[in-house]
């Protein structure tokens, strides 16, 4: 079940992984193409040992996007997984910068794209379902927090 963060990372449960939705200056926000999933996808990861989570967050982001995130992060929903009794957070945060993306990770590149772009892609790639939700999630925060 996804549920809104209101800016704050949840505290009654352990959070599991960490993922982001980053925004470009233009203010186009950026997925990844999973190529094991065939899916447009946010990306992110398992928080490893005593990783913090902006440490994780930063690791993710460079192995899958090939991003450096500012070092703002807005907290903006969470999935709880009942098999774990763990949530995975969501994040925005702005681009920073650019770097090459490693070799040997699920995702093949990045895909920049508006918020309207995004959601039919989804509509069309997967239909209904958890990513349009947090879509929707995701333009709201950038309206409000994001938006130049």
């Amino acid at each position: 079940m996804l549920s809104l963060l209101n800016g704050s990372f949840p505290t009654d449960k352990k959070i599991a992984s960490v993922h982001s939705i980053p925004i470009t200056k233009d203010g186009s926000m950026i997925m990844v193409w999973d190529k094991n999933e065939k899916a447009l996808t946010t990306f992110g990861g398992r928080i490893e040992g005593n990783e913090e989570i902006n440490t994780a967050l930063n690791r993710e982001s460079i192995e899958e996007a090939g991003l450096i995130l500012e070092s703002k992060r807005v907290p903006i929903a969470a999935w709880y997984w009942e098999s774990t009794d763990t949530y995975t957070v969501f994040v925005m945060a702005r681009v920073k910068d650019y770097v090459i993306m490693p070799e040997g990770f699920e995702t093949t590149g990045r895909v920049t794209m508006n918020f309207e772009t995004a959601r039919q892609l989804i509509l069309k790639i997967e239909g209904e379902g958890l990513r349009l939700e947090l879509l929707e999630i995701a333009e709201s925060v950038f309206e409000q927090q994001f938006k130049c």
